[in-house]
């Protein structure tokens, strides 16, 4: 500890200077609060202790201190020249992301050599300008993120180009006219860079590695987003054709070796349209007074071995891809549809997590097991929430249905359904009790016809019937978990990729306290996981129906952190589970069939899987789940584009669903479709960011946009080309 002067004898800024100075050096790697430094340098005084902040923060601007929250320093241990990620942002903002660190450094397009997004480079550290931000410069790049770019082809008499979907580059991508693969103009398609811009040239070249067909063409556009994002669009002969030897046939053998379900009553709950039906429900009375209630997952690892070319597609591959027309899935159609499909009336090979439970459905008694299963009945969500409602379930209320007594359930299998229907709700109401954060999420879906083209653009709300599905799947993966994660006595834990969420950003969480306190509301930002997860749903209760409800869900929601698979359990803070893997859609997500061949082996007496392999397999399977969700929101704006191709002129009611510093975000009320309405269309005024309250506030007439404010516009444009959605204000009549 550095022992600092009295504070009864104010010290100059100088001498407090050199102590700050002093004290930070012999603290490397440790991050100091503003207590623990007043309290090590002896500053009692508010005089002292403002003067060191103010030190601080000039330390700070030097880089000889990093500023690790409002209140806290560490020493920077790090030189001038730091190595990490580039990110290229289309308006020249480009920044450098350090390894071990998640701040990002402004790098000027000047500055930024021809690095993009994801590159690995190394940078030097401009000198500080007095009230200008810090600034790096790319001085070499290291290791590129990818070759290959997708976009739309010009073919002209003596030269040929590529104009790259995303805009990543200043400049078109050169193709010599013999590297064109017969690629003709406004075609989509894919080129490899084979030279990168250096010292003696400028241009960047490349040669096509395929043609995906015309720009405009349905197909070609969905594989367009796909092929941009790095994810496949077709799938390999080899690995079709592994998927065609492999026998669909249920052997005496495996029917000996697994719990017989074949008589307990079996259905499927899916959307309308779904062919992969890797999840099923059985439910049965127990002579004791119980009910037993199977969750019956498609047993995937039975047919796809590790190791096989099967199995390193679809490792490769981490999860299936649902864009708005379609779904890429992740196993050949052979296995995904037919062979694993729990199809009605057909018998299939499951892993099943059984549970006895009681009428108010704690668990009783639970097993895992390998098992045989007959589904009797394939429902669409729509098919059992109308028997739901017809038993009297009145959608979003929480309660059950009313015991008929002897009149009986109405509807085919109605009894079993209505009894799910509230073992579900018991199951669910005590989730939230404990602590599970409440986000009832809308997602925007679009009627398609024959051509590809939306004719209707909806949101679609979870109803009591898709809760019924989640709260069994949300039980079967926490007990699993439980089961084999939990320490016991004598035995050590086997290496198991779980499903964690970290809890929300302490910074969000006060931007978010900040922002609410001007509707009047309140959150907590720190204790208890329980108490913040039960503070933040009653957030959402008071603001439920009000204007700002959608406002209030969205600012929360960034507070929150991504969920991603590790093998390094944390718990997952919005389910409020100690303990969460999953498990029941192997059909769909690889870390489902990585958890149940580790289960089957652990059954059998294994030994513990290699844990460095394991979480670099789950690192691989967060990041591709996150390249998934981009090229579905692609996707999702591609068809939103398209379905107002034909409305340019139009004006319709809107909200302000996001504000920048570059324009308005509004979301149609009428179709939910989301434009912006960018800052040079604002010409009544100059207009100021404040990026914490979310605003935009004029410096002459004092008018404010504001999140969540109604407004009317005007559809101005829509680039599809760029996916992109124009409004102005529409002007008043």
């Amino acid at each position: 500890m550095v022992k600092g002067k009295k504070s009864s004898k104010r010290l100059s800024k100088k001498q407090l200077a050199a102590m700050l100075e002093d004290y930070f050096s012999t603290q490397p790697g440790k991050t100091l609060s503003f207590k623990e430094i007043f309290r090590s340098l002896h500053l009692s005084t508010h005089p002292m202790k403002m003067l060191a902040i103010d030190i601080m923060e000039e330390m700070a601007w030097d880089d000889y201190i990093n500023k690790v929250s409002e209140n806290s320093y560490t020493l920077n241990t790090k030189g001038q020249v730091q190595e990490g990620k580039f990110i290229r942002k289309a308006n020249g903002k480009n920044s450098f992301i350090p390894d071990g660190d998640e701040k990002p450094i402004f790098v000027a397009e000047r500055n930024s050599m021809s690095a993009l997004t994801g590159d690995r480079v190394r940078v030097s550290f401009n000198a500080r300008r007095q009230k200008h931000i810090k600034e790096a410069q790319v001085i070499e790049i290291l290791e590129r993120a990818k070759d290959v770019f997708v976009g739309k082809l010009t073919v002209s008499k003596d030269i040929a180009f590529l104009n790259p979907q995303s805009g990543v580059f200043v400049h078109d991508i050169l193709i010599p006219k013999n590297k064109l693969k017969g690629g003709k103009t406004n075609d989509k398609a894919m080129v490899k860079i084979t030279q990168w811009p250096d010292e003696d040239h400028r241009n960047i070249v490349g040669e096509v590695i395929d043609v995906l067909g015309a720009s405009g063409d349905n197909d070609v556009e969905m594989n367009t987003i796909l092929a941009q994002f790095g994810l496949p669009y077709k799938y390999p002969k080899k690995v079709e054709r592994a998927a065609e030897q492999i026998k669909a046939e249920i052997t005496p053998q495996d029917v000996a070796e697994r719990e017989d379900f074949r008589e307990t009553w079996t259905c499927t709950i899916d959307p309308a349209d779904a062919k992969d039906f890797d999840d099923a429900l059985s439910i049965k009375k127990l002579d004791n007074g119980l009910w037993e209630v199977g969750v019956h997952i498609a047993d995937v690892s039975h047919y796809v071995k590790e190791g096989s070319v099967i199995d390193k597609e679809a490792a490769n591959r981490g999860t299936s891809v649902y864009l708005v027309d379609r779904t890429i899935p992740m196993l050949p159609e052979r296995l995904c549809n037919f062979i694993c499909s729990l199809r009605p009336e057909e018998d299939k090979l499951t892993y099943s997590a059984v549970f006895d439970l009681d009428e108010d459905a704690y668990v009783r008694n639970f097993r895992l097991v390998h098992a045989i299963i007959r589904s009797n009945r394939r429902y669409a969500y729509e098919e059992v929430q109308q028997i739901l409602e017809d038993n009297g379930v009145v959608d979003g209320t929480g309660k059950p249905a009313p015991d008929p007594k002897n009149r009986g359930y109405k509807g085919e299998n109605g009894w079993q359904l209505c009894t799910l229907d509230r073992l579900a709700k018991h199951l669910r109401e005590r989730r939230f009790k404990n602590g599970s954060v409440k986000f009832d999420s809308e997602e925007l879906h679009f009627d398609i016809d024959q051509a590809g083209h939306p004719t209707r653009a909806y949101y679609k709300r979870s109803k009591d019937a898709n809760k019924l599905i989640e709260e069994f799947m949300l039980l079967a993966n926490k007990t699993v978990a439980e089961t084999f994660g939990k320490k016991t006595k004598g035995k050590a834990v086997k290496t198991l990729p779980y499903r964690v969420h970290d809890n929300p950003d302490p910074q969000k969480m006060e931007n978010l306290r900040e922002f609410i306190a001007k509707f009047g509301y309140k959150v907590k930002t720190d204790g208890t996981k329980a108490a913040m997860a039960r503070s933040i749903n009653k957030l959402m209760d008071s603001c439920e129906g009000k204007r700002e409800e959608k406002v209030i869900q969205s600012v929360a929601l960034r507070a929150m952190m991504k969920a991603k698979y590790s093998v390094h359990n944390i718990g997952h803070f919005g389910l409020a589970f100690d303990y969460y893997t999953h498990f029941t859609s192997p059909i769909r997500r690889y870390p489902d069939t990585m958890v149940h061949r580790l289960l089957t082996r652990y059954q059998a007496g294994g030994r513990s899987a290699n844990e460095r392999r394991y979480e670099e397999l789950c690192e691989h399977c967060s990041d591709m789940e996150q390249i998934a969700q981009n090229a579905e929101r692609d996707s999702i704006k591609y068809k939103m584009v398209e379905f107002m191709g034909d409305k340019i002129g139009e004006c319709y009611d809107a909200h302000i669903s996001g504000i920048t510093s570059y324009g308005i975000y509004a979301e149609i009320d009428e179709n939910h479709c989301e434009g912006m309405v960018p800052m040079h269309d604002l010409d009544d005024d100059y207009y100021d960011f404040d990026e914490k309250n979310f605003v935009l506030r004029g410096r002459r007439h004092h008018h404010k946009y504001q999140l969540g404010d109604p407004i009317r516009i005007q559809v101005a444009s829509a680039n599809l080309q760029k996916r992109q959605l124009d409004f102005v204000i529409a002007k008043e009549k």
